[in-house]
């Protein structure tokens, strides 16, 4: 059964999928994003140089996130398409 045997349910299932976990990543990325600005932020300004250790708890953080978020992405995308295999 390929793809276009499929139907039409079935295909935008499969697309709002794809996109789900395309969501999925960009929010994981967005998230690294905000955790490294405001680690970077709260070391640079003077005002907040009590607040150090939590720049580098974000800091650290940051990097962790980014990797969860493309492991995660790559593990449901290898998933979706495996489950795709099985029923084409």
């Amino acid at each position: 059964m390929k793809n276009s045997e499929l139907s039409l349910t079935d295909t935008l299932a499969l697309d709002r999928t794809r996109l789900a976990n395309e969501r999925t990543f960009l929010a994981y990325f967005r998230t690294f994003i905000v955790f490294l600005s405001s680690g970077f932020a709260i070391l640079k300004i003077e005002v907040l140089e009590d607040l150090a250790l939590l720049g580098y708890v974000l800091l650290t953080i940051a990097p962790i996130l980014l990797i969860i978020g493309i492991t995660r992405f790559f593990y449901v995308k290898k998933r979706i398409k495996k489950y795709y295999d099985l029923i084409s």
